[in-house]
């Protein structure tokens, strides 16, 4: 039996990672973790300028990290970061797909435009980075990590998100069906899915939630935590369990759903 040492599966040095949606919030924490373990990070987010921040914060540690300007719901923009992460590193090893967008709204005022939006982002732009990825792996013939951010929405909505919702449940099957047809090329796929997470997006999003859910401002603040551990999640969190599934410890775990919630579904 060819058994690895613990410090060695845990080691990400001479892995490439790409994290999309990583200026801030969870996709930040998960490229600083990621990082952290030796692996070289491409910031890959819409907002070039905090892109490049969250890149040279992490270069100050030592570690290796660039920023990548792209849009994921443009399929164009999926190839150019991959192209970015090979040319400058020399592979790529990892993928997390962490971006996404709320856009909370009633059912019955759900239009084209809105619709198209948050699908394009959270269910298309997943799709076509993970098929941008895993084509380089293949060509590369060295195996990979696709790990894609999901949601407890995907499995219980909160109400209010039907289009992010219906995308992270899109999510979560396609997870699935990549592994299938994935893993005879040595790639692993699985989604993580958060429940609350104290980020500024999450901030961002709940009044426009709460007030589709007829929740008044000023009753937000004493609305029970829901979670059986008291707290909400910090992107950390999230983050810690992306670096799992990236290491050596996760190599025969594919198609999987891994709820990170604190208990959320239990409630």
């Amino acid at each position: 039996m060819n058994t690895r040492s613990l410090a060695s599966l845990l080691d990400l040095r001479g892995k490439t990672a790409l994290v999309t949606g990583a200026a801030q919030g969870i996709g930040e924490a998960i490229a600083i973790r990621l990082a952290e373990a030796g692996s070289a990070v491409v910031i890959c987010d819409i907002n070039g300028e905090r892109a490049e921040q969250t890149a040279q914060s992490i270069r100050d540690t030592g570690a290796q990290a660039i920023a990548i300007r792209a849009d994921v719901a443009r399929v164009a923009d999926t190839q150019t970061a991959i192209n970015a992460a090979v040319e400058t590193f020399g592979s790529i090893d990892i993928l997390v797909n962490n971006a996404a967008l709320v856009a909370p709204s009633p059912v019955m005022e759900i239009d084209e435009k809105l619709w198209d939006t948050v699908l394009d982002i959270d269910l298309k732009g997943v799709f076509f980075q993970a098929q941008a990825a895993a084509r380089q792996m293949i060509a590369a013939g060295r195996g990979g990590k696709i790990i894609n951010i999901a949601s407890v929405d995907a499995v219980l909505p909160v109400g209010g998100l039907v289009p992010y919702d219906s995308a992270k449940g899109g999510v979560a099957m396609m997870t699935r069906s990549l592994a299938k047809e994935l893993g005879k090329h040595g790639i692993t796929v699985n989604a993580v899915a958060p429940g609350g997470v104290a980020t500024p997006g999450a901030r961002e999003a709940s009044p426009g939630i709460m007030a589709v859910l007829g929740i008044a401002p000023e009753a937000i603040a004493n609305l029970p935590i829901r979670s059986t551990l008291g707290r909400y999640a910090e992107p950390d969190d999230i983050a810690k369990v992306v670096y799992f599934l990236s290491t050596g410890l996760a190599d025969y775990m594919t198609g999987a759903f891994v709820t990170v919630d604190g208990g959320y579904l239990l409630i």
